[in-house]
């Protein structure tokens, strides 16, 4: 008869060893879960990086045909300088801004610093700083001309009637003590 002892010893190391499987079997299967997971996350980032780094290529590609295709000099604003080319082109600000094609609103909120204007106006303010005082009114009454060519009626209507302007009455100069002494004298 074996030693009761060792039977008993026996029997716990079976039990312990199924309670071990019954514990041990869920965290091998959830451990074999996260290898396969962990082992698509890394081919998902494998092709990520790939195409990161194609784009990448793309990209830098497109850089270099666009600042090819940009002027070299970039145009700078600074709202100090937009308010002193008007000054020296004798310009109100709703001149400025018919010139620009903006609002006068748009031109003053460019000079107080509280917006900045878009890359067109830039290149046009660029090109009005190349231009005299003279060149710059003639470019506003080439606009006036063509804002009056715009009002003109369409064929087969009557035109308005044009309103007469009151002739502006001009003052005679004051006479002064010096003035009137003079021509009691020639008198």
């Amino acid at each position: 008869m074996p030693n009761i002892a060792t039977a008993f010893k026996d029997e716990i190391s079976r039990v312990c060893r199924k309670e071990m499987r019954k514990q041990l079997e869920p965290l091998r299967k959830a451990s074999t879960a996260y290898r396969k997971e962990i082992a698509a996350l890394k081919r998902k980032l494998q092709e990520s990086e790939r195409r990161f780094g194609a784009m990448a290529k793309r990209g830098a590609k497109a850089k270099t045909e666009s600042t090819e295709a940009l002027p070299e000099k970039q145009t700078r604003f600074v709202a100090k300088g937009l308010k002193s080319l008007r000054t020296r082109l004798g310009l109100s600000a709703a001149e400025l801004a018919s010139l620009l094609g903006v609002t006068g609103q748009s031109v003053y909120n460019w000079e107080q610093k509280k917006s900045t204007p878009r890359a067109a106006q830039l290149t046009q303010l660029a090109q009005l700083r190349s231009l005299g005082k003279k060149a710059v009114r003639a470019q506003l009454e080439g606009d006036a001309a063509a804002a009056v060519e715009a009002e003109r009626p369409a064929r087969g209507r009557k035109p308005r009637k044009a309103v007469a302007e009151k002739p502006v009455r001009s003052r005679r100069p004051r006479r002064t003590k010096t003035d009137a002494a003079a021509a009691s004298a020639a008198e």
